[in-house]
């Protein structure tokens, strides 16, 4: 019988895809197992998030780990050797009580998250870590992916004012078809910005930084680029937002600095409520400012039944926050990011959350990435319908993006996906 008692945790820094430090924790167990991961950095972040432990000071601008490394090999380390790791539970929340902060900034949220996915890998070797965490015995499926075609926002130096431009391949019939399909509109989406000389260089999530004049530009492009590819729009492939509307609002007003005004929230509301009349989009994270209840609960009426309103940085993978948005019927879908909330525990206590009040379940990466591929087995093994992790390049998506060709190969028949009638555009 094994033995998975925690013998030693041990933390060292390691550099995401921005060039910057970040923590990567590595457990042992008693029985020889061992699992390691890496805590990834978002740029656009929600009030309510978990707080990343930085040195401060001059070296690396300030935002070195050592002290979030120390964390864990001094107070981490000993507080959970001798543990068990498949009580993923009481692991979480040894090192919830651990820090005693609700925001896990004395021993920072990315040594506790690095922590937490760690453990939950030493406990599922050697076999992966998705069939780990599945708690039932129906179909395996993977997640519908969503992926970034242009980047912009705080992703892309403020080029255009909304975040991500991306698709959602809705209507192909597996992963492996749906990755081939949004390599073609990216594909298709890089010639026609070439033919027309915007392309200014990528994002940080691997999508183009593209020269556009104003928000419009960019949906339209993307509109163009499926055409472009042969499918046909909000039919096989359609258009998700990402409009990460914190980031661009003060004084009761949004800011569009691309295109030189500031619209009051009604104002706002009806700009994208106008794109969702004009365009084939399926999705809209974050369409208002994070702390406007009532007006999520507006947008989510006036856009409609066949639109998913996602609440990231409303919401920060918070499981209380969702449950509140179910009963306002404020968005209909939660993004969930771990180390939004800090531990796999928290995080699948939102994921499930959504799922019993009818809300769908977005699993998503950060904008600062590495090559840990922890976010897509928890999307398959959670059961989440959806997967976002940024572009179709850039190393540390494609390593996310190719986890998932692993699990379609082993599952069979290139991949299963989520019915269509599991989201809001395939209902009648």
């Amino acid at each position: 019988m094994r033995d998975a008692r925690v013998v030693s945790v041990h933390g060292r820094r390691v550099w995401d895809s921005r060039g910057r430090p970040t923590v990567e924790v590595e457990v042992t167990l008693a029985d020889g197992r061992a699992g390691r991961a890496i805590a990834p950095a978002g740029a656009s972040t929600g009030r309510g998030e978990a707080v990343d432990r930085r040195d401060g000071g001059p070296t690396l601008g300030g935002r070195d780990v050592q002290g979030a490394v120390a964390s864990v090999d001094a107070e981490i380390g000993p507080c959970l050797v001798g543990r068990e790791a498949a009580d993923q539970a009481g692991i979480d929340a040894a090192l919830i009580e651990l820090d005693g902060r609700p925001d896990k900034s004395r021993l920072g949220g990315n040594a506790i998250v690095a922590t937490s996915m760690a453990v939950a890998h030493a406990a599922a070797g050697p076999g992966p870590l998705w069939q780990h965490l599945r708690d039932d015995d129906g179909p395996v499926r993977l997640p519908l992916p969503e992926i970034q075609i242009f980047g912009g926002g705080a992703h892309a130096g403020r080029r255009v004012d909304f975040q991500d431009f991306m698709v959602v391949p809705i209507g192909a019939p597996d992963y492996t078809t749906a990755l081939v399909w949004v390599a073609e509109v990216h594909l298709a989406a890089g010639r026609l910005l070439a033919d027309q000389g915007l392309l200014q260089g990528f994002a940080d999530e691997g999508g183009y930084w593209p020269a556009f004049t104003d928000n419009e530009q960019a949906v339209e492009m993307v509109v163009r680029s499926i055409d472009a590819a042969g499918f046909t729009a909000g039919v096989e492939v359609a258009v998700s937002l990402d409009i990460a509307a914190s980031q661009f609002h003060a004084d009761g007003r949004y800011h569009l600095a691309s295109e030189g005004r500031a619209l009051d929230p009604d104002g706002f509301s009806a700009l994208l409520l106008g794109l969702l009349e004009r365009y084939p989009i399926v999705m809209i994270e974050d369409p208002l400012v994070e702390d406007d209840r009532d007006g999520f609960v507006a947008f989510t009426e006036a856009a409609g039944a066949h639109v998913q309103v996602v609440g990231d940085d409303y919401l920060v993978t918070d499981a209380g926050r969702v449950e509140a948005a179910i009963r306002d019927r404020a968005g209909n879908a939660v993004l969930v990011k771990p180390n939004q909330v800090g531990t796999l525990t928290e995080a699948r206590a939102a994921l499930t959350a959504a799922h019993n009040g009818g809300f769908g379940a977005i699993v998503s990466a950060r904008s600062g990435e590495s090559e840990d591929t922890t976010v897509v087995h928890l999307a398959v093994g959670w059961g989440a319908s959806q997967l976002k992790v940024g572009s179709m390049t850039r190393g540390e998506r494609t390593a996310k993006w190719n986890e998932g060709l692993r699990i379609a190969d082993r599952l069979g028949n290139g991949g299963p996906l989520p019915d269509r009638s599991e989201f809001p555009w395939g209902g009648p």
